[in-house]
Parts: structure tokens; C-alpha cells; sequence
């Protein structure tokens, strides 16, 4: 796990730690010192915590002015034990939201498990992005992990969708394309 390493292809247009809206800004990373572990699995330096002891992530993008942010998950995405959307819905989305960005894309194809628990913070973040013509949308869950996320009936609240090609795209691009697709959703 140590050799996944958050995209990089988009750092020429925006580096979250170098955001002063974004809840990474100022973060220091080392590209030699591994420190950070999902159970006894050492992961890239790169990736950011917020408060879960098995899933990180790491901010691709932000857009203020199209109000929409890609982000990166790794690990396992524990409700069950950890809390994690709680985590992921305080520490993270409702930073953004603060900033005027309202549509969440989260790439998860190195979400290995999933775990559910309380569908409290889903209703809560999917009630604050609906008051916005907002949207959730998930990229490239791994099958088993989408087969736990769908038995919770999660995806009401987050959509799945494939996208398994998402790295050609520009990041205004691949929101667009998201968009199409949610725009054709919610209007059937």
C-alpha cells in the first residue's frame, strides 16, 4: 500500500495544502518518512488524515467558482467502528460547503472495505448539498465495497457510478462529465 500514491497529474493546477480554503492548508509532507497506517500497512506520505484510523484522503481539486471538489479516498471506509463519514462530513465537506462548494466527487477505487453504520451524517451532507443544487457522487467503488454500500442502501445518499478511464480527463472535464450525468438523473 505504501506505492499508491494520490494522483498527481492535476498538482500543476491546484495543491491542497497551498488552498487557504481548503482544511489541508498548510500541511507539510515528507516524501521519505512514512507515518501514517491503515492497521499495520504503511501508506504514502501524501495522503491526508481526518480523523479516521483507516481511510485518508487527499483533495485533487477544488473549484470556487464552479462550486464542485475532487477528492481521492485509500483504505477502509469504517462507519461501524470509526465514524468515518461523520469524520469525512465535519472535518472535510463541511469545510468546503463553508466555502460555497456544494458538489462532492470521490474517486474510491482503493476503498477496500466498507463498514456501515448510522445513516445520520449521508442524510444530513445529501439534505445540505440538495438545499444548493448540490450532488455526491462516488467514482470507481470496488465491487465488494459497492455491494456493502448498496445493502446499507447508502447509495440513496451517495451516487456510484464507473468511470474506470477518470485520469484522461482535465478535472473540469471530468466534473462535467459527472454533472451530465447527474443533471440526466435527477431529471428522469
Amino acid at each position: 500500500m505504501h506505492d499508491i500514491e494520490p494522483y498527481y497529474n492535476w498538482r500543476h493546477i491546484y495543491v491542497s495544502e497551498e488552498d487557504e480554503k481548503s482544511p489541508f492548508f498548510g500541511r507539510e509532507y515528507s516524501e521519505f518518512e512514512f507515518t501514517l497506517a491503515i492497521y499495520n500497512y504503511l501508506i504514502h506520505p501524501q495522503w491526508d488524515e481526518f480523523g479516521s484510523k483507516t481511510l485518508y484522503l487527499k483533495v485533487l481539486l477544488a473549484d470556487y467558482e464552479e462550486k464542485y471538489v475532487i477528492i481521492e479516498l485509500i483504505g477502509e471506509w469504517n462507519d461501524a467502528i470509526e465514524n468515518d463519514i461523520m469524520n469525512l462530513k465535519r472535518k472535510v465537506a463541511d469545510k468546503f460547503m463553508a466555502e460555497g462548494i456544494f458538489k462532492f466527487i470521490l474517486i474510491a477505487e482503493n476503498v477496500l472495505n466498507f463498514h456501515s453504520g448510522d445513516k445520520d451524517y449521508y442524510e444530513e451532507w445529501l439534505e445540505d448539498v440538495n438545499d444548493h443544487q448540490g450532488w455526491i457522487v462516488c467514482i470507481n467503488m470496488p465491487e465488494q465495497t459497492q455491494y456493502d454500500f448498496r445493502k446499507a442502501k447508502l447509495d440513496r445518499y451517495v451516487e456510484l457510478i464507473e468511470q474506470p478511464d477518470w485520469r484522461i480527463f482535465k478535472p473540469f472535464h471530468l466534473f462535467k462529465l459527472v454533472e451530465g450525468l447527474q443533471d440526466r438523473r435527477l431529471s428522469s
